[in-house]
């Protein structure tokens, strides 16, 4: 089992900048990649972007490839994933969820909600225009 709580999240005004953190709970080497997700009010969770551990592969949305920048830190055996997001647009308003798959589970596409397995609680952002 693995806990994961997320912080960073604010209020900005279009064209600001927020950086998001998810901390987990414990280390595991199996843990081939990590997520990062968002819901708006009254709309289904979306994927954002998501990164191989191993690796260090990023991959983006269309809708916010070149101004968030998904990375990781697994130093000293913690496990922390982090959303830098620049150029803020309100339509990136919504709570914003990170989450990790199983250990030893892998998928070659991970962008949908049945690729993981847990889920942090949510930090909430907000981009007034």
């Amino acid at each position: 089992q693995v806990q994961l709580v997320e912080s960073g999240g604010s209020s900005v005004q279009a064209g600001g900048s927020l950086r998001l953190s998810c901390a987990a709970s414990k280390y595991t080497y199996d843990i081939f990649y990590m997520g990062w997700f968002r819901q708006a009010p009254g709309k289904e969770r979306e994927w954002v972007a998501h990164i191989y551990t191993n690796a260090g592969g990023a991959y983006y949305a269309d809708s916010v490839k070149g101004r968030f920048t998904i990375s990781q830190d697994n130093a000293e055996n913690t496990l922390t994933l982090y959303l830098q997001m620049n150029s803020l647009k309100p339509e990136d308003t919504g709570m914003y969820y990170c989450a990790v798959p199983a250990s030893g589970r892998w998928t070659s596409r991970p962008v949908t909600s049945y690729d993981y397995n847990y889920w942090g609680q949510g930090t909430q952002v907000t981009v007034s225009s």
